[in-house]
């Protein structure tokens, strides 16, 4: 049977790189990387000029994987972002409790996603994950680096691309395979997901910020960070991570380093980016600003 699961495996392994994806082993019936870690690195063979990590280390080559998966059933990682691929991984809740029930799955959550952007539920290829999740493979759009993302789409959807991996098929856990649903081609990225998952754009306001002094120039970087934070915050923290950044930026308001019309311009921008409604943008940034303006006193003037 050991034998068996191997060669099941290795062909599964093969199957992928075959695709042009890049592969690396998991731990047997689990989804941890079965590469050794940087603090016990012997820093030999792919290793010899540093530590590579597991995207480092994904492969194509058929000899390298055959070395790979000869000896154990390992289960089978898929690097998306050297496979040129966008992974939406739309989950399922957790074991239910009290707290979710009437969770909508992450499926069932896209769906509606597509409806309201006015367009049908991609046809790509597509796998079950052991948990009854399901992974929809996409091609990334052409000279774009995309990374991943935890709840940008709404709640259980989450992408896998540079900087993530995906569980391939074939691959099994103690709750079950993965397996292939729609053999389709992937897809190219729908251009509307693009849209949501791209980098926030640097708000124009933050161009007119002077950075003629190290102060300024100090407070620019500040700005910047929070509002790329803010941008990126997950569903149910974003009304928090604007408040925060809020607060974090309005001593460079009291101290005289930003005019508070850019900070507000900015935020409100990175807040509606993350999905906030305008009017929450303006009272949660007032009230940010508002509350570290109080507690921080003006520079005296040298």
């Amino acid at each position: 049977m050991t034998h068996e699961r191997n060669t099941a495996m290795l062909s599964a392994a093969l199957q992928a790189a075959e695709r042009g994806w890049h592969v690396f082993p998991l731990r047997p019936g689990d989804k941890r990387p079965a590469l050794h870690g940087e603090a016990v690195c012997p820093r030999i063979g792919d290793c010899a000029g540093g530590h590579r990590k597991w995207e480092d280390r994904a492969t194509v080559d058929p000899d390298r994987i055959r070395r790979a998966w000869s000896d154990r059933p390992f289960n089978i990682g898929l690097a998306t972002g050297p496979s040129g691929l966008v992974v939406v991984d739309l989950d399922m809740p957790k074991r239910k409790t009290k707290s979710s029930e009437g969770t909508p799955s992450g499926v069932t959550t896209f769906e509606a996603l597509c409806e309201r952007a006015g367009h049908p539920v991609p046809a790509t290829y597509r796998t079950r994950t052991a948990s009854g999740g399901h992974h929809l493979y996409f091609t990334a759009p052409p000279g774009t680096r995309l990374s991943n993302s935890a709840g940008k789409l709404g709640k259980l959807i989450d992408t896998r691309a540079w900087g993530g991996y995906v569980v391939a098929p074939g691959s099994f856990t103690p709750t079950g395979p993965y397996t292939v649903t729609d053999p389709t081609d992937p897809a190219p990225l729908p251009d509307w997901l693009y849209t949501l998952l791209r980098p926030r754009q640097v708000p124009r306001g933050l161009m007119a910020v002077p950075s003629s002094s190290r102060a300024s120039r100090y407070a620019t970087a500040a700005l910047r960070a929070e509002t790329a934070t803010v941008g990126s915050a997950p569903e149910g923290e974003r009304d928090s991570t604007l408040l925060s950044a809020a607060r974090a930026l309005g001593r460079f308001v009291a101290w005289g380093d930003l005019p508070r019309s850019v900070v507000e311009e900015a935020l409100q921008s990175a807040g509606e980016c993350a999905g906030l409604s305008s009017r929450q943008c303006r009272s949660t940034v007032r009230s940010g600003l508002n509350w570290s303006i109080a507690r921080n006193p003006q520079r005296r003037a040298s």
